[in-house]
């Protein structure tokens, strides 16, 4: 890829934005180490607390809470990050939505794969609820959401309540990291994507399945594309960039979920590379785009 295709107002932030090269187990283990070690960040207006009993999870409240309530979960490829680098995310979205926002700290693959990181969401969740009135929450006012691979984890926790009918307001997902199949074609090597490229994706996958990454069935909400019957899902806000790794992926989830019913909205972003949001949030298109995120997510909270 080329970095013409890449919007100007990115370019110089995309340049400088690190080359992962998750297939060196060293560089692997030094972005997880350093993302971890993340100080965390407080924003006037918003109380955070941090729980480690019960459940891992880092607790936002507005000055002027709504009694909604969001469950967040960080992105990382399922091997990198820590609830730690999402706080000024989720201070601002508490602050501009009234919700009071639970942020997960789930544990990584490889060293926990496959269905861990996803039963620490669920954890998180039921935390959550167990606590909504401790917290002032509406138990029927709480969205899922997430950014990347916390947006496919956020997509498969929905799911997953959803079977186990719980009520959910809404989904609100962030260019989500949904098809291990992605990974598996091995054609989309060459192409080269900015910040999150498909060698990095197949490290991240095979951290989190093992040998199953493309296989013709997986266990249930191990990747929410594969999930086929996806009536009654609650109603999602969900953006991808034309020029990131996932964007065939999320298109086509989101299609689906418009097929089967589902109140969509699909924001298609041009000229970004992967996570821009999370990496250039002061960017005129990462403020735009979170703007709009977060007033369709207040209205749908109510």
């Amino acid at each position: 890829m080329e970095i013409a295709q890449v919007d100007p107002s990115l370019r110089a932030a995309t340049e400088k934005a690190p080359v992962l090269k998750l297939e060196n187990g060293f560089n692997r283990w030094m972005f997880a180490t350093l993302s971890g070690l993340a100080p965390g960040t407080r924003i006037d207006g918003v109380e955070r607390r941090i729980v480690r009993r019960d459940a891992r999870v880092r607790v936002y409240t507005p000055s002027e809470a709504s009694g909604a309530g969001l469950l967040w979960i960080h992105g990382g490829g399922l091997v990198l990050g820590s609830a730690a680098v999402d706080d000024r995310m989720c201070a601002e979205t508490a602050l501009a939505t009234g919700a009071t926002v639970v942020s997960v700290d789930y544990r990584l693959a490889p060293r926990h794969p496959f269905p861990t990181p996803l039963e620490d969401c669920a954890n998180g969740f039921s935390w959550m609820l167990r606590h909504a009135a401790e917290l002032g929450i509406d138990t029927d006012r709480i969205a899922v959401g997430g950014q990347s691979a916390g947006g496919g984890l956020a997509a498969s926790l929905v799911q997953r309540l959803h079977d186990e009918g719980v009520s959910i307001a809404a989904q609100w997902l962030f260019c989500p990291m949904i098809d291990d199949r992605t990974a598996a074609n091995r054609t989309r090597d060459a192409e080269g994507h900015f910040v999150w490229n498909n060698r990095s994706n197949l490290v991240g996958w095979r951290s989190y399945l093992g040998d199953r990454v493309g296989a013709p069935a997986l266990p249930r909400y191990a990747a929410a594309a594969r999930r086929e019957d996806l009536t009654g899902l609650p109603a999602t806000w969900l953006y991808s960039s034309d020029i990131e790794l996932f964007f065939d992926e999320d298109r086509d989830y989101a299609q689906r979920l418009a097929e089967a019913g589902v109140d969509v909205t699909f924001e298609t972003i041009s000229g970004a590379p992967h996570g821009f949001e999370a990496w250039a949030p002061d960017s005129d298109m990462a403020v735009r785009l979170v703007a709009r995120a977060r007033d369709w997510l207040g209205q749908r909270l109510g």
